[in-house]
């Protein structure tokens, strides 16, 4: 947007650059959005100082390929900012002295001093980890691998889990059901810990008040409460303004919009309610 200026108020402020615009149109500007300054801005980020880590599978090691390594379930714990309970899992190093732990999700069913087994060869119980080649079908897993040897990508979250649905017939592909309730071919070789992850039905309970909210999001990030655009101001946000709060226009958007104008539903192919059932 372009303010104009009276000529004799720009009197001595005009610009020598042959390219700059006349001296008596100055620049003004909206305010930087909130979904641009989520990009840059530190007060954004998640809280991770008492997190107790990253949470995967074994790597993936001789062991595991040919037959089983044996861990064992130390503690089951609590990890700030996810609904899942973690368990730290003892392995003995096969190639020197010591331990290796490693942080996993919790399944229903486990508990400490459980004895888990990870590997191609290990028995089909809940706690152990093995190929989903290996598991029949209708098998309920979690923390499945979505490549081979990732350390675990899918249904991490409580309550979560993937279904083996189907194997190829040359044996190196697997067909699983995801939480979310599409399908989708992974490699047989994958990896999955055979239940249900732990902390299910977290949602059931009613929230109640805001209280609780401003707890629940204070150790995940700051991201509550979310003011709604058309509640804003023009210059804070492009549904900002107007006499009643509406939008004005459509709110779809491109692409390839630059940033501070790109907001709403970007690059939709439908909007609308969805009607009818799923098509197979």
């Amino acid at each position: 947007f372009w303010l104009k200026v009276k000529p004799s108020l720009a009197k001595g402020s005009g610009s020598t650059s042959k390219h700059s615009p006349p001296s008596f149109l100055l620049p003004t500007m909206g305010r930087v959005i909130r979904g641009s300054r989520k990009g840059k801005s530190l007060i954004f980020t998640a809280k991770t100082r008492l997190r107790k880590g990253a949470v995967k599978l074994r790597v993936l090691d001789y062991a595991e390929r040919h037959g089983y390594a044996k861990g064992i379930v130390k503690k089951i714990m609590h990890d700030p900012g996810r609904g899942a309970p973690l368990c730290e899992v003892h392995f003995r190093n096969n190639y020197k002295y010591g331990l290796d732990k490693q942080l996993w999700v919790a399944v229903e069913g486990s508990y400490t001093g459980q004895f888990v087994y990870c590997g191609a060869k290990a028995r089909l119980e809940v706690g152990n980890c093995l190929p989903v080649g290996k598991m029949p079908e209708g098998t309920v897993v979690s923390m499945c691998e979505e490549k081979s040897s990732d350390r675990g990508r899918l249904a991490r979250a409580s309550g979560c889990n993937c279904m083996v649905v189907g194997h190829s017939d040359d044996g190196k592909k697997t067909r699983m059901r995801l939480p979310s309730g599409s399908r989708k071919t992974i490699p047989s070789t994958c990896r999955a810990i055979v239940g249900i992850v732990a902390g299910g039905g977290r949602l059931d309970k009613p929230v109640l008040k805001a209280g609780n909210n401003h707890h629940k999001y204070k150790v995940k990030r700051n991201c509550w409460p979310r003011v709604r655009g058309s509640a804003m101001n023009p210059v804070e946000h492009p549904h900002g303004g107007g006499n009643h709060q509406h939008v004005g226009h459509p709110t779809t958007m491109s692409r390839d919009a630059v940033p501070g104008q790109k907001v709403g539903l970007i690059a939709a192919r439908r909007t609308g309610i969805l009607r009818g059932g799923k098509k197979k």
